[in-house]
């Protein structure tokens, strides 16, 4: 029992299981492993994962130290590593342009690095090295707030799985030509980019998140893509430039997509998406599109109302629909032209799968509450339907919930929940 107890059972567990439980410590405590005795003294070294941060040193009010101590502290790790480093993760706001963070990845590109992350803070903007373009194996690449531009000899990075560029100084070419450069590229998310137009080329993309000012977006080649979210801001001079064009963002945008799934569209997508000619009756039907959230619908713009329409007639498998409303009051009373209703739903529309609806932000207009007529009036799956007015209305509220009783209701079973908050 004594040999039982005296025996020291952990440092005697598979190098693969030290590994392990060593990679979810803290850095700074894993390092600290080498201590306990002789036999953990270098077992830290060889972590092929290496996720560095601000507790890796003792906070203090001086910035100076604290960076010093960092700087120090992440060096000596590198030094005194073994063997391959498969990731590396820097996050803290207190290096920007460190010369060190040169000689780091220096270092990482010359040992099989695979996951890179640069989460760098506020102030002067990091340019990344040219070493980094060689690092060949990488299949995960996060950079926040950097300047990127790659060699003229670049031809992208042919293991790369994963891209995540956030306030990124990079030129709408460099960018086109990378993702392009990335046959593998599985999941890409751009945000806080300025008026950039865009082309994707991805045939491999299957994720996709866009926030930021976008003049153009076309997604070209992305067939295999199944989730997306997008957030588009609108500045004077994009409004302009959407208000001249005549192209059809729906189907340049959404037109090569059928295994979509998931579609999030934020603050002026489906503006986006209604700029341009109507293409009528759609060339894809969205059989794998299950969930759809739409914000900031505008129920007095009709090509933005058409943009919906189409896009849930067109998605036979649609389980749950969520839309917030963002509509001129008055200035959707004053035109409701409920024409075209009759004029532009297919008589024989059924939404067979729809089981949760989510309407949010609704004023009552018209357009509105015919829109919530036609899902009742043709949703025989129907379980749920939430509907929560703007904070604004609140003298036709009653008059909301009684029109809605009216409606004709396609499921027997479906329940219709009036949020008031």
């Amino acid at each position: 029992m004594d040999d039982v107890m005296s025996r020291d059972l952990i440092s005697d567990l598979p190098q693969s299981i030290i590994e392990s439980i060593l990679t979810r410590l803290p850095i700074r405590d894993a390092v600290r492993t080498s201590i306990l005795s002789s036999k953990w003294r270098y077992k830290w070294a060889t972590l092929t994962q290496l996720v560095f941060d601000e507790k890796c040193v003792i906070l203090s009010n001086d910035r100076c130290k604290v960076e010093d101590g960092l700087v120090n502290f992440i060096t000596r790790t590198l030094f005194l590593h073994q063997g391959p480093i498969h990731k590396f993760q820097l996050t803290t706001t207190h290096l920007q342009c460190c010369p060190d963070i040169d000689q780091w990845l220096l270092f990482l590109s010359r040992n099989d690095i695979k996951e890179l992350v640069l989460e760098l803070g506020e102030g002067e903007w990091f340019r990344v090295p040219s070493c980094l373009f060689n690092c060949k194996k990488l299949t995960r690449l996060d950079l926040f707030r950097c300047e990127f531009d790659p060699p003229p000899s670049f031809k992208g990075f042919l293991c790369l799985k994963s891209l995540n560029l956030h306030q990124v100084l990079v030129s709408p070419e460099a960018i086109e030509s990378l993702i392009s450069g990335c046959p593998l590229l599985e999941s890409l998310a751009l945000s806080y980019f300025d008026s950039l137009a865009l082309t994707i080329r991805a045939p491999n993309l299957k994720f996709l998140c866009l926030e930021g000012e976008f003049k153009d977006i076309c997604l070209e080649n992305t067939p295999l893509l199944v989730a997306m979210s997008v957030a588009m801001y609108m500045t004077d001079d994009i409004a302009e430039h959407f208000e001249q064009s005549s192209t059809c963002n729906f189907t340049r945008f959404l037109g090569g997509v059928p295994r979509l799934e998931r579609l999030i569209g934020h603050i002026y997508f489906t503006k986006f998406l209604s700029i341009g000619d109507d293409v009528g009756r759609l060339p894809i039907t969205y059989a794998h599109l299950k969930v759809v959230e739409l914000n900031q619908v505008s129920f007095e713009d009709m090509k933005e109302i058409l943009v919906v329409l189409r896009l849930i007639t067109n998605s036979p498998n649609l389980r749950e629909l969520q839309i917030s409303g963002s509509s001129n009051t008055l200035a959707a009373i004053d035109a409701p032209d409920l024409d075209f209703w009759e004029d532009e739903c297919p008589s024989n529309c059924t939404f067979k799968q729809l089981r949760v609806v989510r309407m949010t932000d609704m004023s009552g207009v018209p357009h509105e509450m015919e829109f919530i007529k036609f899902l009742l009036a043709n949703s025989p799956a129907l379980e749920t339907m939430s509907i929560s007015p703007c904070v604004y209305v609140m003298d036709g509220r009653l008059n909301m919930l009684i029109e809605l009783l009216r409606f004709r209701r396609a499921s027997a079973q479906a329940e219709i929940l009036f949020i008031q908050d």
